[in-house]
């Protein structure tokens, strides 16, 4: 399912180097919707965390979601293929100065862009010590670019999972420097099927996102095999190309952009439960959105599925929920909801066709496609 590589430069690490570093020099030079910021309106905490990111960092970006999950106070992260730092900068203010954002990504011009910026972030948050760090490796050879093992509450990814020949290494160490209780939680392109090597071998598609997309069941069967529990998926986008050449040769092949969660929680035999979200957390205090199969209101009573109940057990979520008593309430003999595999295909024309017509967008448009309950 994926190729073998190491640290050492592959063909398609070159290519994306170059694509990125010198071919790509703004946002609106990709030939696809894929790199858009969401047009729904986002959480006045995210806006105002953005709008404090120098227009250097901002004006290269690239990616194909909005990678930043919730309960973030005093957090280690890391962010796979950070290029010039716009999200680890949002994430540093989220974060706090107890925090700690460490940013990975194997192309020196667009690390240079973001460590130009590391000072005048740090004046703008108010910090005395920087609280981000940039580091130049390879998302493949984490642990050999000194990262520590067991060590990240959260690693995100915006947009580069599909930029790797190797997909099961990148997996696998995320999984490694995560801390157990931990989230991989990010935004990647996707296609229908696997694609033809005419499309797999085009260096412009590689570049562009299409030539690496995983068919989204090879992810599920990639996070199984490596330890990661089920993937949940976030929410999703219908990916159009604006150039005529390289949709001929894309052809039929559909892509669509993803977020996922992955969490590395041990596996168990897990019980449905129900669950109370007290409103704790930054951003959420109403409402948290976790899935697209799940939306908690503060004092709400909601009956979640085996796997939910084990991440909300395991997982940094745990003070942010009430666990009502076993038996009865969370009796496995009833009959309680299951996890399901949702396809991401399906859920970005479901609410693609939900927002037709709507002017406003909002969390349900076509460019921001969340299943909102």
């Amino acid at each position: 399912m994926a190729d073998k590589t190491s640290s050492q430069d592959t063909d398609v690490h070159l290519g994306v180097k170059d694509y990125y570093g010198k071919i790509l020099q703004k946002t609106s030079d990709v030939n696809s919707n894929a790199c858009v910021a969401q047009v729904g309106p986002l959480p006045k905490y995210i806006l105002q965390a953005l709008k404090k990111v120098h227009p250097d960092v901002t004006d290269r970006y690239y990616g194909c979601g909005l990678t930043v999950p919730e309960c973030l106070e005093g957090c280690k992260i890391l962010d796979l293929g950070c290029g010039t730092g716009r999200d680890c900068y949002i994430l540093s203010q989220l974060v706090g100065e107890a925090g700690h954002i460490t940013g990975i990504d194997m192309t020196e011009d667009q690390l240079e862009v973001a460590r130009k910026h590391v000072d005048f972030h740090m004046k703008e948050f108010g910090y005395k010590n920087p609280n981000v760090t940039f580091v130049q490796g390879y998302i493949e050879a984490l642990t050999a670019a000194a990262l520590e093992k067991n060590f990240f509450d959260i690693i995100i990814s915006n947009c580069v999972v599909n930029l790797s020949p190797d997909k099961r290494k990148v997996l696998t160490e995320a999984y490694c420097v995560l801390k157990d209780g931990g989230e991989f939680f990010f935004s990647d392109m996707y296609c229908n099927g696997r694609q033809t090597d005419e499309i797999k071998n085009n260096k412009l598609l590689w570049g562009e996102g299409f030539g690496g997309a995983l068919w989204h069941k090879d992810l599920l069967q990639l996070a199984e095999e490596v330890g990661f529990r089920p993937p949940r998926l976030v929410k999703a986008n219908v990916i159009t190309v604006h150039n005529k050449d390289i949709q001929a040769i894309l052809g039929d092949f559909k892509f669509v952009s993803a977020t996922y969660r992955l969490f590395k929680v041990p596996k168990s035999t897990p019980n449905p439960c129900k669950v109370i979200y007290n409103g704790n957390i930054t951003g959420a205090e109403d409402n948290l959105h976790f899935d697209c199969q799940y939306n908690f209101k503060t004092d709400q009573v909601v009956e979640v599925d085996g796997e939910l109940a084990d991440i909300l057990t395991h997982s940094r979520f745990s003070q942010a929920f009430t666990f009502l008593p076993q038996g009865g309430s969370c009796d496995p003999c009833a009959i309680k909801p299951k996890a399901v595999s949702v396809d991401p295909f399906e859920l970005a024309l479901q609410l693609q066709k939900q927002s037709v017509g709507s002017a406003t967008g909002g969390c349900c448009s076509t460019q921001s496609a969340t299943c909102c309950k």
